[in-house]
């Protein structure tokens, strides 16, 4: 039996109230999702929203030669699916899983009931939305004025953050989808990590084994984003 407990795997879940949690319970459903499963495509609305429990979710902008950038990842301190309650009701870009995990998913309407009940649901939604709003800045910047190599150490802490562990499964190919650059240089910059001594790469398999290491490589962007979420979402900020 689904408990409020279960639900405070998701740490934007956990910021709410007893009440709502209680209140929304029943209407929550555990799935998994799978690599590369989509949730979200472009121009489509979305019939429920993903609350990440330990997958990672990329939302990319895609070119009409299906060339993609990602501009944003979502885990288990987030919701796939804002446009649901910020009135778009859909999005030009993709919801892509990029790590299989669990998550609790929600219908959009529910949500929606909720949010414009104008609880405390309400304010920790839209200031959810700001710190994502935040991240897609700051990786449009990052992408255009940073090196690779900064943008790969970018990419790597922003998705351990999002992980319980230090291991990504992840190509060079789909790294090189998700920053849209070519798979050359992700290779060429992953092994500059690599001979650093910073991350181990094998098929596929991405260890982080100096965290600190990447933290004093990585480009100014990654802080700006992380302090952002730190500052938006504790539980001071929605009571």
């Amino acid at each position: 039996m689904l408990k409020t407990e279960n639900l405070q795997q998701n740490s934007l879940l956990r910021l709410l109230t007893e009440e709502e949690l209680t209140h929304l319970l029943p209407s929550f459903e555990k799935v998994t999702l799978t690599l590369g499963q989509s949730l979200s495509e472009s121009g489509k609305q979305m019939s429920h929203v993903y609350f990440p429990l330990d997958a990672i979710v990329s939302l990319l902008c895609v070119m009409e030669d299906g060339a993609s950038t990602e501009i944003a990842v979502v885990g288990y301190e987030g919701v796939v699916g804002v446009s649901l309650f910020m009135g778009g009701e859909t999005t030009p870009s993709r919801a892509i899983v990029q790590s299989a995990g669990q998550a609790y998913r929600l219908k959009g309407q529910l949500l929606k009931n909720e949010f414009y009940r104008a609880g405390s649901m309400q304010r920790l939604l839209l200031r959810y939305t700001q710190a994502l709003l935040t991240q897609m800045a700051q990786t449009a910047v990052c992408n255009r004025h940073h090196s690779l190599d900064k943008q790969l150490c970018r990419w790597l802490l922003l998705s351990l953050d999002r992980l319980h562990s230090n291991e990504l499964l992840m190509t060079h190919e789909l790294i090189a989808n998700m920053l849209g650059v070519r798979r050359e240089g992700v290779t060429e910059a992953a092994g500059k990590l690599q001979r650093a001594g910073l991350i181990s790469y094998n098929r596929g398999h991405i260890t982080v084994i100096d965290r600190p290491g990447l933290e004093a490589r990585v480009c100014e962007c990654y802080s700006v984003v992380k302090n952002e979420y730190d500052r938006l979402l504790n539980h001071h900020a929605v009571t």
